[in-house]
């Protein structure tokens, strides 16, 4: 436990769970579609269904969807920002099976028509966890360099991507293997110690079999 666990983030308020949260839920939904979604269609679960609208949870999400931070002012305006950006927002409940109280699961598509769907929770202290991408389970948060890796499913695949990341003295701290079926569709997520160059992140990108790559974190340059 540090610090952070104990005061919680700075943030325009009410709470570190459901507007903190939400804010980085909407910040990682946009940064794995990698654009500005043209649309979103939001649905929240449990506690966040609940007592979202007093805690301004679908304004946080939102305003995470348009880029800005958990301290950003705007946050109370994030739908009056969504409309000036010309992004529709629907917002629903859903009950989640097995979801986190503090859960959203987020449907988004850009100008060029790229979808994703998202499932993710707010697990406390402005901590997230990423428990899907387009159905299929994944564990994350986002707090380390991260990769996530949309691949085919087959053989080669980890030793490329764990090759890449050698030759550029990368440590890998955690690596999680993804998938529903075999030889379908797979999910890499990659935890480094070190900031990973945008040249291997390209790099990685134009391998034969990675359908889409997310770099989470700083790059070095």
């Amino acid at each position: 436990m540090n610090i952070f666990d104990i005061i919680g983030p700075i943030m325009v308020g009410p709470s570190s769970s459901h507007t903190a949260g939400a804010v980085k839920i909407g910040q990682m939904v946009r940064a794995l579609l990698d654009a500005q979604p043209k649309q979103a269609e939001i649905w929240l679960h449990g506690s966040f269904a609940e007592t979202g609208k007093g805690h301004g949870t679908e304004l946080a999400l939102v305003a995470g969807l348009l880029g800005m931070g958990p301290d950003d002012m705007r946050i109370p305006h994030s739908m009056k920002h969504a409309e000036e950006a010309g992004m529709e927002v629907v917002i629903d409940r859903m009950n989640i099976a097995d979801a986190h109280p503090n859960t959203a699961l987020i449907r988004v598509c850009d100008k060029d028509g790229d979808e994703l769907e998202v499932q993710a929770c707010s697990i406390g202290g402005g901590r997230i966890q990423v428990n899907k991408i387009d159905g299929l389970r994944v564990n994350c948060s986002g707090e380390v360099p991260t990769l996530i890796i949309r691949n085919s499913d087959r053989p080669g695949m980890v030793a490329e991507v764990t090759a890449a990341l050698a030759r550029h003295n990368i440590n890998i701290a955690q690596m999680m293997l993804f998938r529903n079926k075999k030889g379908e569709d797979a999910v890499m997520v990659v935890e480094t110690d070190q900031k990973i160059p945008s040249q291997e992140i390209a790099a990685i990108h134009d391998q034969d079999g990675i359908l889409r790559v997310t770099y989470i974190g700083q790059e070095d340059e």
